[in-house]
């Protein structure tokens, strides 16, 4: 009854359309003020606080002071699964009740955008499908390593297998991405990998949202390292 309880004020917390809008907001892995998600979600700042308390109350949101600026993000990596599993299904749910519905998404953020702290969209899927059939990771349904090869070949580019300290994080799991219903790399090497194509220059994230832009050096940088 518990656990049943628990579960109940977790989905009430996640069902208010605003309160949705400002999880997912936060997807990307920063940290944003309540004046922000308050836009993002389309209230007030006074509804906005109340929100806010609320998901911090229930650990969906943490919250980070920094001298007078009140900043929230996702308390955990597991927060932002759960939000992405959720995406998925009522992605799902809408094409079983309406078989041409189509995700609500623009171009760029189908095209890439990030997810929680690792890549999404198109180029998301296309780095793991190039991962997977260079034979450098071996990607399974719930989790996934890299191969003898793929671990020199991920040390050449400039990404450590290794866990930071005391890290319980998985190395590398599928995280079916909603847009393209096709996995892309989430796990420590997830983030790895999107932290270096931001170090490269390939790629851009938007100042306000999750989108992704590939740059020019992206795009031979992919091509020469991924094959796409």
């Amino acid at each position: 009854m518990t656990n049943a309880a628990s579960l109940s004020g977790t989905a009430a917390l996640i069902g208010d359309p605003a309160r949705a809008n400002i999880l997912t907001a936060l997807l990307d892995g920063r940290a944003l003020t309540a004046t922000e998600l308050a836009y993002t979600a389309g209230v007030t700042a006074q509804t906005a606080s109340g929100h806010l308390a609320k998901l911090v109350e229930g650990r969906l949101l943490g919250l980070a002071v920094q001298g007078r600026h009140r900043y929230f993000r996702l308390a955990s990596p597991e927060v932002a699964r759960m939000l992405e599993t959720i995406l998925v299904v009522s992605a799902a749910g809408s094409e079983a009740t309406k078989p041409r519905a189509t995700p609500r998404i623009s171009p760029e953020m189908r095209e890439a955008r990030t997810c929680y702290d690792h890549l999404a969209g198109r180029l998301g899927v296309a780095i793991a499908d190039a991962l997977v059939s260079r034979g450098l990771i071996v990607l399974g349904d719930e989790a996934g390593e890299a191969t003898e090869t793929g671990r020199a070949w991920l040390a050449q580019f400039g990404v450590s297998v290794e866990p930071a300290g005391r890290s319980k994080r998985l190395f590398c799991r599928p995280c079916l991405d909603w847009s393209e219903r096709r996995p892309h790399l989430a796990g420590r090497l997830g983030a790895a990998l999107c932290r270096r194509c931001e170090e490269l220059g390939w790629v851009d994230r938007a100042r306000n949202g999750r989108a992704v832009t590939v740059t020019e050096t992206g795009r031979s940088g992919f091509a020469e390292a991924f094959g796409f």
